[in-house]
């Protein structure tokens, strides 16, 4: 009994089904990836929101401070060791693309909410004019943004470690090109970026500990529709 083999033109068409197969698969399991460490960064993060509830409830309500202003080892990531464990495992998104430099640097892939860090003063002499930055004050945690994964953009150097969050308005409309220097809406995708980054999604912590996933696109749907939703409400 003779064996038939296989021509070259059925050769070619087996290779090209592949081929086809393949390209079909590869996004499928770079969505599958991306979404494992989507899910490891949600954990870096509500091991944070922790550690915020804890280091409130011993100091009256108050919030850590960011090095705005401040002297550097006054970084709120690295106030809040006594209460995460190990720190460096924690304030790191593992597909930060300076993770290495923000290791060596002290610094961080989440930053605080300038609102909850940040007293607004104004005049001369200086007075306080507004004020989130006591957790016991805050009238929905719920619904109170107090950390983000930070852009790019944002300095690999402990000084890094918080938001401009109050210049993302003026009055109630927002600038998107703002906000893209302090965050990244769009950390967490399979793909390149759009040019808006708004192919994607990002963690983000809120005053009561969770930590919600939203999708690039809809979290600038919210901040252009929903006005200064970022700002605290305040009891």
């Amino acid at each position: 009994m003779k064996t038939r083999a296989f021509t070259l033109i059925e050769l070619l068409v087996v290779i090209a089904i592949i081929a086809v197969l393949a390209a079909l698969a590869f996004p499928v399991f770079g969505g599958i990836q991306a979404r494992g460490k989507q899910t490891a960064c949600l954990s870096n993060m509500r091991q944070i929101g922790a550690g915020l509830m804890l280091f409130s409830n011993e100091n009256n309500g108050d919030f850590p401070l960011t090095t705005h202003g401040q002297p550097q080892q006054n970084s709120w990531v690295f106030t809040l060791k006594p209460y995460v464990g190990n720190v460096d495992e924690i304030r790191l998104c593992p597909v930060d693309p300076k993770r290495e430099e923000r290791l060596k640097n002290n610094g961080t892939s989440y930053v605080l909410s300038e609102y909850i860090a940040v007293p607004l003063q104004q005049g001369f002499p200086r007075r306080v004019v507004e004020d989130f930055t006591n957790a016991r004050r805050l009238a929905r945690p719920a619904s109170t943004l107090v950390a983000f994964i930070g852009a790019d953009d944002l300095p690999a150097h402990v000084t890094g470690d918080h938001t401009h969050s109050r210049s993302w308005f003026s009055g109630e409309k927002a600038n998107w090109s703002l906000v893209l220097k302090d965050i990244q809406p769009d950390r967490h995708r399979a793909g390149s970026a759009a040019a808006d980054h708004t192919r994607g999604a990002a963690n983000y912590l809120y005053a009561d500990g969770h930590v919600e996933g939203i999708e690039a696109r809809e979290f600038r749907r919210r901040l252009e529709t929903l006005g200064n939703f970022v700002k605290p409400l305040e009891e």
